[in-house]
């Protein structure tokens, strides 16, 4: 067979895990872009968000979800375990990330879950092997798990150095159903740039807050008007309590203004322009709870 008759494979990959074993750092590491934001505290992503590689050998189609834990305090907490469980009926594969340093009831509870899906490959794979120490203690964990569930492969690697990344991509292609692409070769993901910048923001809140204040707030793009020299964007950071709103800002806006340089260098590397944007703060008392709160600020059911 010549490489231009070369079978093609495509299909769907949930990435889960519990919080904060690097789901998000793996797949911007296999998309090679900033889908999705990373900071060091569990429970970043809130949405369930697509990118996708394209190559000769066809396209694989990524789905970074929410963490599943077991904190059910709020009605967001709740919101994001449906959204993470629904994204394992419509696909083909499920990789199961594990910090290879650390096994949690939270990830027994997500084993057992994924145990239930039996229309969907499943890859077992371990992160963070840069930090590992014992390995013989990883051998064993692996033989333990491939007794639990029917693991079709398993993966050693580390998101953050990149290393066994092309193993894992094989992996996942050489169990892809046979398909053409579907998404344009050209693009990485299908959410609009105005969640992406709205992400990047969150994710700058994160880095400079601390505490619980990061849970409790959100961010909507009320404004954003593009032309060819530049983009102006307006962005409403909700806090849920009147006391995080001045943690927000700062002494003389000093955290707003940190928040908003970083931001804005991040956005500019996505729009490939100048950017000028605008951050102001606003409390929503309770809206974590609020199921139409969030149905407003975009959470999915």
């Amino acid at each position: 067979m010549t490489e231009s008759m070369t079978e093609q494979h495509f299909g769907y990959v949930a990435l889960i895990g519990r919080p904060n074993v690097g789901k998000s750092t793996l797949i911007n590491a296999l998309i090679g872009e900033d889908v999705a934001i990373v900071t060091h505290k569990p429970q970043t992503t809130r949405h369930s968000i697509r990118g996708w590689i394209t190559e000769d050998r066809g396209q694989a189609v990524f789905v970074d979800t929410p963490g599943l834990h077991s904190e059910k305090s709020h009605a967001l907490n709740q919101r994001l375990n449906r959204v993470a469980t629904a994204s394992l009926s419509d696909v083909d594969v499920i990789v199961m990330v594990v910090d290879a340093n650390r096994w949690t009831p939270d990830d027994e509870r997500v084993l057992a879950k994924l145990s239930r899906f039996t229309n969907a490959k499943k890859i077992l794979a371990f992160n963070k092997i840069d930090q590992l120490g014992d390995r013989s203690v990883l051998l064993e964990k692996t033989k333990e798990l491939m007794g639990q569930c029917a693991f079709d492969a398993v993966v050693y690697f580390s998101a953050k150095t990149k290393r066994g990344i092309n193993t894992l991509l094989d992996e996942v292609f050489a169990v892809l159903p046979v398909g053409a692409p579907v998404y344009p070769a050209d693009q990485f993901t299908d959410r609009s740039v105005r969640f992406l910048v709205a992400e990047i923001i969150r994710e700058q809140l994160m880095l400079q807050l601390h505490q619980e204040i990061p849970y409790g707030l959100t961010v909507v793009i009320e404004a954003y008007d593009d032309s060819p020299k530049r983009a102006v964007i307006s962005a409403l950071i909700v806090v849920g309590e009147d006391r995080h709103k001045g943690m927000v800002i700062g002494q003389k806006g000093s955290v707003l203004k940190r928040v908003g340089t970083q931001a804005r260098l991040k956005i500019e590397q996505l729009v490939d322009k100048p950017v000028h944007l605008d951050l102001h703060v606003k409390t929503r008392a309770g809206w974590m709870d609020d199921e139409r709160e969030l149905d407003q600020l975009g959470y999915a059911q």
